[in-house]
């Protein structure tokens, strides 16, 4: 048995629009094990965001395998890749996906409670806490300023302890500084947790904390180097 957290394997998208045949992705190979941070970056339209609702099994790839934790998640239905999601699979997302009628703390229960987890609230409290929101359980998103929601969007995402993250650029829609704590909140739950960490961004100088970085360009992956990004991110702080 492998033990990558995330096994990528010859994937390509292709999807046909009123021009043809459009290719998303072509032949993406890579893997990551237990604990690995990997950062994806690249232009608009290149694939990046398609290639992470694959590896959430909310897409389908045209050819190629996926493997998290283990379940080759073409091989199974829509209710078996669920199921992996459910208690594998951790999302954080630029536009949040809160629920505007569920306070903070109902928010974060809700994936606890689907899964059945009987401590559902304890254990969303304790982790609100653990972001630095524990005297706003009971807000509700509305009256939360923008950093406060990604705080509760995080605390829903590590909730349930999983192996691995899908991170959509979770500090697009944020200040530099709010977005600067977020990301070191991230990364620091990340390393308590152990989780296996994949983000989207534009932001080379986020990207440039992550372990591994990748670009995405017209739909094909390559591992960058990291002093180069390192130095790419310099020269524009300059």
């Amino acid at each position: 048995m492998s033990d990558f957290i995330v096994s990528v394997e010859k994937v390509c998208k292709t999807v046909e629009d009123s021009t043809g045949r459009l290719q998303i992705l072509r032949d993406v190979d890579f893997a990551l094990s237990a604990g690995e941070t990997a950062a994806i970056v690249g232009a608009s339209g290149s694939g990046k965001s398609t290639l992470l609702s694959i590896l959430a099994g909310l897409d389908v790839p045209s050819s190629g395998t996926v493997r998290i934790a283990g379940a080759d998640m073409f091989s199974l239905d829509e209710d078996a890749r669920a199921s992996v999601r459910a208690r594998s699979v951790g999302f954080v997302f630029q536009s949040l996906q809160l629920l505007g009628n569920l306070t903070a703390i109902e928010n974060v229960m809700l994936p606890l409670e689907l899964a059945g987890r009987p401590d559902a609230r304890a254990a969303a409290a304790r982790m609100l806490e653990r972001v630095g929101l524990g005297t706003r359980l009971k807000s509700y998103p509305k009256v939360l300023s923008g950093g406060e929601q990604q705080r509760v969007a995080l605390a829903r995402a590590f909730v349930v302890q999983p192996v691995l993250l899908l991170a959509d650029e979770p500090t697009g829609s944020l200040d530099y500084a709010t977005g600067e704590t977020i990301m070191a909140l991230m990364l620091a739950l990340n390393q308590e947790q152990g989780t296996t960490l994949v983000l989207v961004t534009h932001d080379r100088g986020i990207a440039a904390r992550c372990s591994r970085v990748f670009t995405m360009e017209a739909g094909r992956l390559r591992e960058s180097a990291q002093a180069d990004l390192e130095g790419t991110a310099t020269a524009a702080a300059g």
